[in-house]
């Protein structure tokens, strides 16, 4: 690891296992404080199926999830696991980086693929040997939330926001906030039949659109995204006969460059469970912070990685 810190490495995974998490499970929770404006449809639409979707997903708790995702030239990756989002977003996937920057630090720190497991209060980034060496030997980075959102200001409550609330069925209200849901049509997804709905986003109109959510979560939606840097997004879901969300892909333009994500559900209802690492082999982030990113063998390399 020539090019970066210990400390900046650290930050750039507290960055991209947000995301990733994030991705994998949808963005953050608009809010479920009201019906949506403009009341119910009274023949069978596109909005009474989604309301539908959204009620069946949200009830079914939990699901394995496969994903990509590519940020820019900042990152690209895979996860592989099963999360659930009973009581905040809790589980484990693995992570895999296969581009951009931080794929070459992660080959820097010795290995481009790690275990991340969510926790109520915490997630938690399994590094390599390599990276272990200066951190006092330990594997395990933890990421309080209450830190991360003490250390990043505004983006640092975003994330741990968006770490402690995040459900699929989101992606479902990003489609009734975008005014203009439409059924593309019906697809086998995985073998299943599936019903395709799409819509796009924009953020600078989510105040002024006659959308089919609530005036509550409409605010919280576009504050949100714009935290994130977010103009657009580009939503598309299938959905099974079981009125459950099968894929969904995303399509951002944000203040990091395009964001895409490509998404898989299966297996609802999956049993989950998260244990926190050993704490002997287990580092805080904060208290790495305050080292400087310079425990053991000091700081690798010379420069200073991403910030907060």
């Amino acid at each position: 690891m020539k090019s970066t810190t210990v400390r900046g490495m650290g930050l750039s995974i507290a960055v991209a296992a947000a995301l990733t998490g994030v991705a994998a499970c949808g963005s953050t929770d608009a809010g479920k404080d009201g019906k949506a404006a403009g009341g119910g449809a009274v023949h069978v639409s596109p909005i009474a199926a989604l309301r539908s979707v959204e009620k069946s997903t949200d009830k079914a708790d939990s699901a394995k999830v496969r994903s990509t995702t590519a940020m820019g030239d900042l990152m690209a990756m895979t996860a592989n696991g099963a999360l659930t989002w009973r009581d905040g977003l809790q589980g484990t996937l693995t992570i895999t980086y296969t581009g951009g920057k931080m794929a070459e630090m992660m080959r820097q720190a010795g290995s481009t693929s790690m275990e991340a497991r969510y926790l109520p209060d915490a997630y938690y980034a399994h590094m390599s040997d390599t990276y272990a060496e200066h951190t006092g030997g330990k594997h395990w980075l933890r990421y309080s939330y209450d830190d991360l959102a003490k250390l990043g200001g505004a983006s640092g409550s975003y994330m741990k926001d968006q770490l402690q609330s995040s459900t699929p069925d989101q992606s479902v209200r990003m489609l009734l906030a975008s005014g203009d849901v439409k059924k593309v049509g019906e697809e086998t997804v995985s073998g299943a039949h599936t019903t395709h709905y799409a819509g796009t986003v924009n953020v600078a109109d989510l105040a002024d659109r006659s959308s089919n959510l609530s005036a509550g979560q409409l605010a919280a939606l576009r504050k949100q995204l714009g935290q994130a840097g977010v103009s657009t997004d580009t939503v598309n879901i299938w959905i099974n006969d079981d009125n459950l969300l099968v894929k969904k892909t995303e399509k951002a333009n944000t203040a990091n460059g395009t964001m895409t994500n490509t998404t898989f559900y299966s297996d609802y209802g999956v049993k989950v469970s998260a244990q926190a690492p050993p704490a002997g082999d287990t580092k805080d982030f904060a208290d790495l912070l305050k080292s400087g990113g310079t425990m053991g063998g000091g700081t690798l390399g010379g420069g200073t990685g991403t910030s907060s």
